[in-house]
């Protein structure tokens, strides 16, 4: 009888009892704790998202991802100290912690993904890891399929289960490595969760060498990608690391027909790293948990790849320092982009605010909450960018300058009227203050960093460089 009364008052209300429940299970699933999936490319350029610009380039996916979410069109790594530049920005996210502060092997760093283990999240991983096996276990305890390496071919790829905090030996992966990651996190978001979950899944790609199954049916010709609007044959001064690695993939000059090559061949993995970011937005529709998740699209660094005539990315110009941002997720603005300036280790800090998880140290990062909620909001004023001990940079939103001490150069650029920074300002009478303050600038966020470089030396080098004679060292 008390049910019946309880049915009839339900409805003299105009409130059916299935609505009811759906109600009750949308404010239940609003209060939940959120899961978070990451999602971290290696070595794509920023400007690589056809929602985001690019008119070539085919990524439906990360498309919808935009579309979703909250756009960071000035989100950027600090830098490294050596060339593998994945290692510093993959510690940088992991720890919260800046370039100067960071241990790459992560060994002696708390991590924010321990961080939120500790709190009560299911941690899991599958992708790239280039910081040490010895940090690994610890901080994913459960991951698999992980290749623990710099670079490789990814149809030949060597991975790695990691199981009660054990790394277990490397078996030989019957598929690219970067669908592999993929499977091994749709088939953990499938499973029943007891309790919040946080995955990471950190590609390999589109790193060198740029390689996708034969049959993917996404293609490109050379002869219809444009050159970078800052291409040039060679770069115009020695920034310290004219015969690094990367900057051996294509001979100097760079031929235009070989950079076209080069980035047709790009542009096609990130084609297929999209098809996999989809197949992820997919499982978490299917499974209805898409509603209570922050997803995030990032990459560790950026590439030149023909861009001021370098391949590579040592270098502090904007193509190799500014990384896409994307995230979405409850309570983010959707479709909505962002000039707020950031770096990639503000991320976690602010994934710890939105889902009431502690730092687990003395964090460098900021909270971007505030621009999660109103894009129109400002983030930090300034950034600092490193490079070894050969380049120096800062920024202030408007202007950058890069600093090259070995050979005392400096370059001046204002990102407003040039963001492919073509045209250096140095020179020009009327912008010595600009310079006057940005050196200081740059000074004062040296020092907060911990980073003790000098910006000038008593003996520089030449500034002009000469290719080696063969036109490509071996």
């Amino acid at each position: 009888m008390r049910i019946v009364c309880v049915f009839l008052l339900m409805l003299a209300a105009g409130v059916c009892p299935s609505a009811a429940n759906a109600g009750a299970e949308t404010a239940q699933k609003r209060n939940a704790p959120l899961n978070i999936v990451l999602i971290f490319a290696d070595d794509q350029r920023s400007d690589t998202i056809g929602a985001l610009g690019n008119s070539v380039i085919r990524t439906p996916n990360l498309d919808r991802l935009v579309h979703q979410g909250v756009s960071f069109r000035r989100a950027y790594m600090q830098g490294g100290m050596h060339g593998a530049t994945c290692m510093p920005s993959r510690a940088m996210l992991l720890s919260g912690q800046n370039l100067f502060h960071i241990d790459e092997k992560l060994v002696r760093s708390k991590t924010w993904p321990e961080a939120f283990r500790n709190a009560g999240y299911e941690t899991f991983a599958s992708g790239k890891w280039h910081n040490g096996d010895e940090s690994l276990g610890r901080i994913f305890p459960e991951a698999r399929s992980m290749f623990t390496g710099g670079m490789t071919n990814p149809l030949e790829a060597k991975l790695r289960d990691v199981s009660a905090g054990k790394v277990l030996p490397a078996e030989l992966c019957p598929k690219h490595a970067c669908e592999a990651f993929t499977d091994e996190v749709i088939n953990f978001i499938r499973k029943d969760h007891s309790a919040p979950f946080l995955a990471y899944l950190p590609f390999d790609g589109p790193h060198d060498p740029h390689i996708v199954p034969d049959d993917f049916p996404v293609r490109y010709s050379p002869d219809d990608i444009p050159l970078p609007d800052n291409f040039l044959p060679q770069h115009p001064i020695d920034n310290g690391e004219m015969t690094v690695r990367d900057e051996q993939l294509l001979p100097w000059p760079r031929p235009e027909h070989d950079v076209r090559v080069m980035l047709a061949e790009y542009y096609r993995y990130v084609s297929f790293l999209d098809v996999q970011v989809g197949r992820v937005l997919d499982a978490l529709e299917a499974t209805k948990q898409m509603d209570n998740t922050i997803v995030i699209f990032a990459a560790d660094s950026g590439v030149a790849r023909g861009s001021h005539g370098l391949i590579g990315k040592q270098n502090l110009y904007e193509h190799s320092v500014r990384v896409p941002l994307v995230i979405s997720g409850p309570g983010i603005a959707k479709d909505q982009t962002t000039d707020a300036l950031c770096y990639l280790f503000d991320l976690f800090p602010t994934l710890g605010a939105r889902c009431g998880v502690k730092s687990p140290n003395e964090s460098d990062g900021m909270d971007l909450s505030p621009v999660l909620a109103d894009p129109k909001k400002t983030a930090r004023t300034g950034l600092m960018f490193a490079y070894r001990d050969l380049q120096r940079a800062v920024t202030d939103g408007e202007w950058k300058l890069i600093r090259y001490p070995k050979i005392n150069r400096t370059q001046l650029f204002n990102l407003a009227d040039d963001p492919s920074e073509r045209t250096n300002l140095i020179e020009q009478a009327e912008h010595k203050e600009v310079q006057a303050r940005l050196l200081t600038q740059l000074r004062s966020e040296m020092k907060a960093s911990g980073d003790n470089a000098p910006l000038e030396v008593d003996s520089p080098k030449v500034a002009e460089w000469t290719p080696p004679a063969e036109g490509k060292k071996k």
